[in-house]
């Protein structure tokens, strides 16, 4: 079960936001945390495909590891993060068809060993919070990719 979830209604097809979402190149425009997504395999999100997360905090930068673990178009995108041999977060996206679009879900699951947890918090404060934040300011930034202006 995920440790945080937000959900938020786009006036796109399920198709159409899987597609934008599943390109991870493009979470730098999306994410307050990635500011860039490489992938290590030349074929795109398919399950097994491996990529390189650049991630940044503040003054702090960071890589993960990733690899699509679940990629069901239209339905259902997952892929896990890990920090070398240490497992860091399982992030899910699902789709659902909605009068006048679809709503999606984005997941964050937890996958830290507890000593990991406690050692990052000191250097990253509280990483559920932060989750919390930023699947809002991601979903919220998605939507406002896929709108149409008003």
């Amino acid at each position: 079960m995920p440790d945080f979830s937000e959900s938020i209604t786009i006036a796109a097809s399920p198709a159409e936001v899987y597609e934008q979402v599943s390109a991870l190149s493009r979470m730098a425009e999306w994410s307050p945390e990635c500011s860039r997504v490489s992938w290590r395999t030349a074929d795109g999100p398919r399950v097994g495909a491996r990529f390189i997360g650049h991630n940044r905090a503040g003054a702090i930068r960071w890589f993960t590891q990733g690899e699509v673990v679940e990629a069901v178009p239209g339905s259902r995108f997952s892929f896990r993060i890990d920090f070398g041999p240490v497992p860091i977060a399982l992030w899910t996206y699902e789709f659902a068809a909605v009068s006048g679009g679809c709503t999606v879900t984005e997941s964050w699951t937890d996958r830290r060993p507890a000593a990991l947890r406690t050692a990052f918090g000191w250097i990253f404060g509280d990483r559920a919070e932060r989750n919390r934040h930023g699947i809002h300011t991601t979903l919220t930034r998605l939507k406002a990719s896929l709108e149409p202006a008003a």
